[in-house]
């Protein structure tokens, strides 16, 4: 689809008219929208969802969230989000979306998302486990959800 990391999970959305603002851009919050969504799907696309992590007593929270924006999306736009992970810690890990314009290659805005493993119930920082690191590492290579309504 794009040039990305070769191990990179991809989602593809359409900007809705809801998004935009009076300038009929993709209004700058709405982005922080658009990486929670490509996190939550790419975690789909890696381990069946957040309940396959709540269900070993695991969950994450965001501590850090970062828009950098290049170009404006506009309605009717299609995204393409792209999601990997850079890097784990002990406690946490961060994953890179980057946000194209699929019609034009152009880069739209891209984030860095800082993750910090905890226990489900008592909500305290907890180790990042050795094979949800390895898994975290390898990403969906090849992977993508259409959200867009678009042939592929």
């Amino acid at each position: 689809m794009t040039n990305v990391k070769p191990n990179a999970f991809e989602l593809l959305l359409r900007v809705r008219y809801a998004e935009c603002d009076p300038q009929n851009v993709v209004f700058n919050a709405r982005y922080a929208d658009y990486a929670d969504l490509a996190a939550t799907e790419f975690m789909r696309a890696l381990i069946g969802g957040y309940q396959a992590l709540t269900n070993q007593g695991l969950d994450n929270q965001v501590v850090n969230l970062n828009i950098s924006w290049q170009n404006s999306a506009k309605f009717d736009d299609i995204l393409c989000l792209s999601v990997h992970v850079s890097k784990v810690g002990n406690t946490s890990f961060t994953m890179q979306i980057n946000m194209l314009n699929w019609q034009t290659n152009h880069t739209v805005a891209s984030a860095e998302i800082v993750y910090v493993m905890i226990d489900s119930l008592t909500f305290k920082k907890k180790p990042v486990p050795h094979e949800f690191k390895a898994t975290l590492l390898k990403g969906a290579p090849g992977k993508t959800m259409n959200l867009a309504g678009i042939e592929l």
